[in-house]
């Protein structure tokens, strides 16, 4: 099996040594992606405004490898602060209207940037 590395400019670009998202058969992988503005490298503090900019990040990155958000499969969001859970949930609810995909969601106590959430993604192509 091939691997493709997936690389848009409308997400913000990797911070290390890793690539937005990695297609694989028919499944991609997206890195975690923060809440930050491709556009103005921006960080989003707001819980719902950087549970919405990591969404979008995904999207596009999804939107370049061929597929979208309707084709995730599993999330992983890691949080900050778990008391933000049910703001992050009413967005994240948003991107994710039928047959959401299965889902983890950890507390961690540090997360690049001093983000308060990050989110990554597996969906089918």
């Amino acid at each position: 099996m091939n691997k493709e590395v997936i690389l848009t400019n409308d997400a913000p670009g990797a911070i290390g040594p890793y690539s937005q998202a990695i297609k694989a058969g028919n499944f991609i992988y997206t890195s975690g992606q923060l809440p930050i503005n491709a556009k103005n490298n921006e960080l989003m503090e707001d819980i719902k405004s950087a549970t919405a900019q990591c969404l979008e990040n995904v999207k596009a990155i999804l939107e370049e490898a061929g597929t979208s958000m309707d084709k995730v499969v599993k999330t992983l969001v890691f949080l900050k602060d778990l008391n933000d859970f049910s703001d992050m949930n009413e967005v994240y609810a948003s991107y994710f209207k039928e047959n959401p995909p299965a889902r983890s969601c950890i507390e961690i106590s540090k997360l690049p940037k001093d983000a308060i959430v990050e989110i990554e993604v597996v969906a089918l192509i």
